[in-house]
């Protein structure tokens, strides 16, 4: 056998704990982030909760000393790529090492479209979950695609450079997904997709797929009789697949909406107008600062190197990367809740319709950071407004095409403009699109109607007449 030296180049990314604590102190929620604080707390003497810093008035500061080190970490931590990028058989790129990643945890997101992407990453090759994300991206809160499927395929075929093809499947996955429907191009798709996943046999779905297919105006009025002439079939089968067809969600994003929602949440942040200034702080209450145990520390020094010195040590060392980590995290947190409230002021002071065009890369460079830590810390957050309390998701918002105006506060102007129409002339939604052109919003008519269907709004000639819409129930 004969024997060769070879030299190859290869790259390993190295996950050391101190950086894989810090990434988990980052994605923790309010709830996650108490319960491992009183774990370390029983397990580590050389901690102590710092009720002094806790009670300060700037509840975001950072305790002198520490920050140095708290932007060495924030560099160190914030070069990593996505997760769903990161090889999940170990802590290198070759797959060598023990499997870091199971040390971190998930984030607990309200966001939907954030649980969608985290099933499909055990699922979905990395370029695929990046066209899925995309598409999600591209969704209003409803689920359904926010602009023209076309427009949208393009874009996805040039920023990703694949086949038109493959941009398709991964939306068609994302269509007949958990939950089905989203990222559908109108209430038809959603529901036939929803129709396609019911469980077999199931008593009224051929009828009720043709329904959808070929009745929907039919439908949307009520009128059974109508339906049975066109489709040629018995009123009364045509009446047990239209409760089929009501059963379904026609807002599939609410399907992935969080179990056991108790109604309330406890803010990470808290932002408040003084001096028409628009101030932001850390919640006392969800940003519990901890410290090195002085005392020990000192005896630890003076100790030398006896017996059970090396265990303090550990222990010493551990504390010191803890309270760095919980450092970062909260000037992350403020840094990033500062950006989206200085971007999103008029939405703060005049409501919904003020709502502007924000993505995570735009927080992500304007606090010079990447768009995952963007990401993790505004997962699972929650700030407090005098507007009412929202995730930080919430201000994230994709600019409408050909406008400069976010799809959320389109929406909302169409609510609007619809509730303060005449009770006995509704608006048609070519008068509504008219309308808005005037204030600057040039939107198409089906625009306005694909909206309206979201919002659970019936027709202009059902609201003049006053029948029930046939989406009422989705409100």
């Amino acid at each position: 056998m004969k024997a060769s030296v070879s030299v190859q180049l290869g790259q390993q990314l190295h996950l050391t704990p101190q950086l894989l604590q810090s990434i988990r102190l980052l994605q923790l929620d309010a709830q996650q982030l108490q319960l491992e604080i009183t774990r370390v707390l029983e397990q580590n003497p050389m901690l102590e909760l710092d009720e002094e810093l806790a009670d300060t008035a700037d509840a975001g500061a950072v305790p002198e000393g520490t920050q140095p080190d708290t932007q060495l970490e924030t560099a160190a931590f914030d070069e990593l790529p996505e997760s769903s990028m990161w090889d999940v058989a170990g802590a290198s790129w070759n797959g060598e090492g023990d499997d870091r990643m199971q040390r971190i945890a998930e984030p607990g997101s309200s966001d939907p479209c954030v649980r969608v992407l985290q099933r499909l990453a055990l699922e979905l090759d990395p370029q695929s979950l990046e066209i899925a994300a995309f598409w999600l991206e591209h969704c209003d809160d409803a689920g359904y695609l926010d602009g023209t499927h076309e427009a949208l395929l393009l874009r996805a075929c040039a920023r990703f450079d694949v086949a038109a093809e493959r941009i398709e499947a991964v939306r068609q996955r994302l269509l007949h997904g958990e939950p089905a429907g989203l990222a559908a191009r109108d209430l038809g798709e959603c529901l036939q997709a929803q129709l396609a996943a019911l469980p077999a046999p199931c008593a009224g779905r051929p009828l009720a797929a043709r329904i959808l297919e070929y009745c929907l105006p039919a439908l949307a009025a009520h009128d059974h009789a109508a339906i049975a002439r066109q489709l040629h079939v018995e009123e009364a089968d045509v009446a047990e697949a239209v409760r089929l067809v009501l059963s379904l969600q026609p807002r599939p994003a609410q399907a992935e909406a969080e179990p056991g929602d108790a109604g309330y949440v406890v803010p990470d942040v808290v932002v408040w107008q003084a001096d028409r200034q628009w101030r932001v702080a850390l919640n006392p209450a969800t940003a519990p600062k901890l410290s090195v145990n002085g005392t020990y520390e000192r005896a630890l020094a003076q100790a030398g190197d006896g017996e059970g010195a090396g265990r303090l040590r550990e222990l010493l060392q551990e504390a010191r990367w803890l309270t760095r980590g919980l450092s970062m995290r909260y000037d992350t947190l403020l840094r990033t809740t500062r950006v989206i409230v200085e971007r999103q002021a008029a939405f703060l002071e005049r409501g919904d319709e003020a709502m502007a065009p924000l993505t995570l890369k735009e927080v992500a460079d304007a606090i010079g950071m990447h768009e995952s830590t963007v990401s993790r810390i505004t997962s699972g957050k929650y700030v407090q407004t005098p507007r009412g309390t929202f995730e930080l998701k919430h201000f994230f918002a994709v600019r409408l095409e050909g406008a400069s105006v976010s799809g959320a506060a389109v929406k909302a102007m169409v609510r609007r403009l619809i509730e303060s129409e005449p009770a006995a002339r509704p608006l048609a939604d070519d008068a509504i699109a008219a309308l808005l052109a005037r204030q600057g919003v040039h939107i198409a008519r089906r625009t306005v109607a694909k909206y309206r269907e979201q919002m659970s709004i019936a027709p202009a000639r059902e609201r003049r007449r006053g029948a029930a819409p046939l989406l009422a129930r989705a409100g």
